[in-house]
């Protein structure tokens, strides 16, 4: 017979109490528990007996505390706790790149759904399905904030906020059962209501999106989960829709994609394969081929600043090109490097300001 079927509940739940504080005072535990501070000793000894180290302590009315001991105590979670823990399980399965941690964690998650409740091994289980879009190492607080489609993003954003864990089981279960959502949104036109086939939850630069079919709109949206308010199962199931693209993928194409509020195009004289192979870290925005020996990115960020360090980057990486070749920089970072920028207010006059420093140095 295991630990938890020989113990009560009241030994379970003052088990429980003694692991939440390093000491208790014995009045406030029988208080707790709703007994006398006669019936605690003894709930005490129970525990005591079955080789849990709870030590008396000194002081007025005396007190007790959990040691250290041979035995590890059950773990005692409740409903919040364990879908946070299987939150949390299942996106290091997703995305922690330290070899063999992932598959550790999915262990895990599936020991910890063994353990639970019947009634929270559903949503548990529907975390097995979160995608990990790679890291594109920008400033999250740069990048845009709204639904993500094919009319690109929202340039305004509304504030961050804390994802509950309950919203994420809700709709990992959505995912899982193949079943319509419901949601209030804060989108590009503000706040309204939604109707959606969800897919799948990603985790990307530190946010969680849901890919789901916008029913209203009849085409693939990317959610923050972060911009929903009171998201809910219809009970209405529907048959999944063909996929554009992998999640991740789809995803990251997406950013690429966006319009923000700033936004310059450069055009290098290099084929994209070789950029692409230069670049020390992934764009805010889009590389594409101009033809064989030509490509241009497209960068874009709500950040000024931003967008003039990777239109930097990409120019640096063109002037060991085409030096001489006398192709010239609309917005002056210097001429005859094999690079041309299309940039317009805030970001052209940065750039100009930078052309005009680098055009110094000697």
């Amino acid at each position: 017979m295991s630990v938890r079927q020989e113990m009560p509940g009241r030994l379970l739940r003052l088990l429980s109490l003694l692991q939440t504080r390093r000491e208790w005072p014995g009045s406030e535990l029988a208080r707790r528990l709703g007994v006398t501070t006669r019936t605690l000793r003894r709930d005490v000894d129970r525990l005591r007996a079955l080789d849990y180290p709870v030590h008396s302590t000194g002081g007025t009315g005396g007190g007790y505390r959990l040691g250290q001991g041979s035995r590890l105590p059950p773990l005692l979670l409740d409903d919040e706790e364990a879908v946070a823990v299987g939150v949390a399980l299942a996106t290091a399965a997703a995305q922690l790149p330290v070899a063999g941690l992932g598959e550790s964690a999915t262990r895990a998650l599936a020991k910890l759904a063994q353990v639970l409740p019947a009634r929270l091994r559903p949503r548990l289980a529907a975390f097995g399905a979160i995608e990990a879009a790679v890291s594109r190492r920008v400033p999250t607080d740069d990048l845009g904030t709204e639904d993500v489609g094919t009319d690109g993003l929202c340039t305004e954003d509304v504030g961050i906020e804390d994802v509950d864990p309950e919203r994420l089981a809700v709709l990992a279960m959505a995912c899982r059962d193949a079943e319509i959502v419901s949601f209030g949104y804060a989108g590009r036109g503000g706040v309204g209501d939604r109707r959606v086939e969800p897919h799948h939850l990603i985790t990307a630069e530190g946010r969680w999106y849901l890919l789901a079919h916008d029913l209203g709109r009849d085409d693939w949206r990317t959610f923050r989960v972060d911009r929903m308010s009171a998201p809910a199962a219809t009970g209405r199931r529907f048959t999944p829709r063909e996929l554009p693209a992998e999640p991740a993928e789809y995803l990251r194409a997406s950013f690429a994609e966006a319009t923000y509020r700033h936004t310059a195009t450069v055009h290098v004289d290099l084929p994209v394969g070789e950029v692409r192979k230069r670049l020390p870290t992934q764009l805010p925005g889009k590389l594409v081929a101009d033809g064989p020996e030509r490509c241009r990115a497209r960068l874009s960020a709500e950040s000024a600043d931003l967008v003039v360090q990777y239109v930097a980057l990409v120019a640096a990486l063109g002037a060991r090109a085409g030096a001489g070749a006398g192709a010239g920089v609309g917005v002056g970072l210097g001429a005859g490097v094999g690079v041309r920028v299309e940039a317009e207010g805030e970001v052209a006059e940065r750039l100009r300001a930078l052309g005009h420093l680098l055009g110094g140095y000697t």
